[in-house]
This record gives C-alpha cells, sequence and structure tokens, in this order.
C-alpha cells in the first residue's frame, strides 16, 4: 500500500500488547497532524453488516422517486430524510449527489427559549417501502460509535491526557450518518459530487462502495486520490479536534468529483460528534507537541465555535437552504 496517498493504519493494534498500542498511537498523532485523514483497517466490523449496508443503499436509491420524496428533508425542521440530486450545497454551489440523513432518533424540543442549535433534535424520516433500512443502520451506527470512542482514546493518550480525556467532555454523542448516492455525469470535465470543505464536528469515518473512486484530499496545495482500500475507511478528523489541539491536528479540506455516466457511485459517512450543548475541550498538550501547533485556522466567513451545536447548526442552515428557508427564516435573518 506504500503508492497510497493517506498513511494506512490498522486498528487491530489496541487489541494487542503495549509495544503494539504505543505504535498506534504514534501513528493516529502523525497521520492526523501531517494530515487530518488515514485509512483504517482491522476494525472488526462484520463482513455481512457492510454486505447488508451496501444493499440496503442502493435499495433506497431504487425506490420509486415517490417513496424517497415522501421521506424529503423540505419536511423535515431537523434537516432529517431525502435530499433530491442539486438540494445540498457546498460553497454556495450545487453537490451533484442524493442522499438521506440519519441522526439519533428524537423527540423534537419545543421550548421556545432553547437555543438554536436544539432544533436539530428530532425523529428521522424513514421509508415505508423498506422497513430493512432502519435496522440495518441503526446496527451500523453501534458498531462504528464504539470503533469512533475507542480512536477518541486513543488520541487522549497520544496527546499526553488520560485515556477518557475527550469522552469526559462530549456527553451523550450526535451521531450523523449520510447514505449517499453520486450519480454520474457526462460533462467534458469533473463535476461537483460534493464541494471542497472540511468537516465541522470531530471525526467522520467514511465506507465507500469498492472499486468506486472520486473522493480527493488536498495535500501540500493539490489535490490527491484517495481511491477505496478493501476492508478500510477512510478517517478524517474535523474542525473541532483542530480547535482542541490550537492547530496541532488538522482539519483537511476534501471533496468529491462525480462520476462519469454511466458509473455512479455509493458512500456512507459517519460522523461522531459531542453533544449538541457540549462545549468542547482544548487539550493542554505537551511542551514539545505544543511548540508544533499552528493554531486553529481563521476563516471569518466560517468561524469555528467552541460549543458543538453551533457549528452544527450553521452547517446544516448553509448546505440546505430550502429546508432553512422553510422552517428557519428566522435563523437566516440573524445571521444575515
Amino acid at each position: 500500500m506504500s503508492d497510497l496517498s493517506l498513511p494506512v493504519l490498522d486498528f487491530s493494534q489496541l487489541d494487542g500488547d503495549a509495544a503494539a498500542v504505543a505504535r498506534f498511537q504514534d501513528e493516529l498523532r502523525a497521520a492526523t497532524h501531517d494530515v487530518g485523514f488515514f485509512y483504517l483497517t482491522g476494525t472488526g466490523i462484520p463482513a455481512g453488516l457492510e454486505q447488508r449496508l451496501h444493499r440496503v443503499a442502493r435499495d433506497f436509491f431504487a425506490l420509486p422517486e415517490a417513496d424517497k420524496l415522501a421521506i424529503e428533508n423540505v419536511t423535515s425542521p431537523h434537516f432529517r430524510g431525502y435530499t433530491r440530486v442539486g438540494g445540498e450545497r457546498t460553497q454556495g454551489r450545487v453537490d451533484w449527489r442524493e442522499q438521506i440523513d440519519i441522526g439519533p432518533e428524537r423527540a423534537a424540543v419545543t421550548d421556545p427559549e432553547a437555543p438554536d442549535y436544539a432544533r436539530l433534535i428530532g425523529p428521522n424520516l424513514w421509508p415505508e417501502a423498506q422497513p430493512e433500512l432502519r435496522e440495518v443502520t441503526d446496527a451500523w451506527v453501534t458498531h462504528l460509535s464504539e470503533v469512533a470512542r475507542r480512536l477518541l482514546r486513543a488520541w487522549a493518550e497520544a496527546l499526553g491526557a488520560r485515556a477518557s480525556y475527550f469522552e469526559d467532555h462530549f456527553g451523550e454523542a450526535q451521531t450523523l450518518l449520510k447514505i449517499v448516492r453520486y450519480p454520474g455525469k457526462d460533462d467534458p470535465t469533473p463535476a461537483q459530487g460534493v464541494g471542497a470543505h472540511k468537516d465541522s464536528g470531530a471525526l467522520t469515518l467514511l465506507w465507500v462502495e469498492p472499486g468506486k473512486g472520486g473522493l480527493q484530499v488536498e495535500r501540500d496545495g493539490a489535490w490527491v486520490d484517495a481511491p477505496p482500500v478493501p476492508g478500510a475507511f477512510v478517517v478524517n478528523i474535523g474542525e473541532l479536534l483542530e480547535y482542541a489541539t490550537d492547530g496541532y491536528l488538522i482539519a483537511t479540506n476534501h471533496r468529491v468529483v462525480s462520476p462519469r455516466y454511466p458509473d455512479d457511485r455509493i458512500s456512507v459517512p459517519f460522523f461522531f460528534n459531542p453533544a449538541l450543548d457540549a462545549r468542547f475541550p482544548l487539550i493542554e498538550l505537551p511542551a514539545d507537541l505544543a511548540a508544533q501547533a499552528r493554531g486553529v485556522t481563521r476563516d471569518p466567513s466560517n468561524p469555528i465555535h467552541a460549543v458543538h451545536g453551533e457549528n452544527a447548526v450553521k452547517s446544516r442552515l448553509r448546505a440546505h437552504p430550502d429546508v432553512a428557508e422553510r422552517w428557519h427564516a428566522d435563523l437566516l435573518a440573524t445571521r444575515a
């Protein structure tokens, strides 16, 4: 795998002896200090579950248009459900993909005094024609949540803190699962499957349909391909971990280039983030690591907030302007 553009880490080392654990932590720290992205093998996700996820994803997008639009996200104040092709934006430009967004299953918050980000709390929208989707995605989220928790513990120790440092401040994790299909395009130039961006949360684990490329990561000012690796997730950190380490860890721009028609591509990103009301902790780095901290990226158009919910609602309002205009015009007015 030496020709790959991203580091490859073996998660199973965390089940080894002390030397193996220390080696994984060193590799984890280096990968996310230098690149912000890596491949993660050895996660122990059952092969049968991976195959079921792929199948239910394909089955969902093959549903009649009416079944998908019955759960369209414009009907959800919580930004859940189906987004049709062209219904999401990155950096103000249309992304050429369709998807379903699935978050924690909760009752909607009705308190008018609740903070803005409480509007993201609510029920999911499930297709009546495909009851298996909920069963499979629940199992997927359960497995990946445990992987994410173990990664956070490894990061904490790699940065000189106690293993529970990040989790102590997380509260009840705010997860988001997206099942995405990138339709093929026949334009002479590559199309924007999803535009260049950094993830706004803490941690992302991405499953990509075997054999399907398109993901690109920015390294040293150039875009490099990050093709799928069999049995591996692509993992990246978001802006909250950059914030928590004063830029020692780096959130990295990435994008997806649409496949050529008639091909298409399925990908399933899983976002593992703190509770919406959690204030993410600033970690006191050892002196040798602190000396390498670059400071948090400053972008007046994209401020990074300490409270996760403020980042999350900022991101959702921008990405889904039709949902925002229908349900949250007051929030748009205050941010104009």
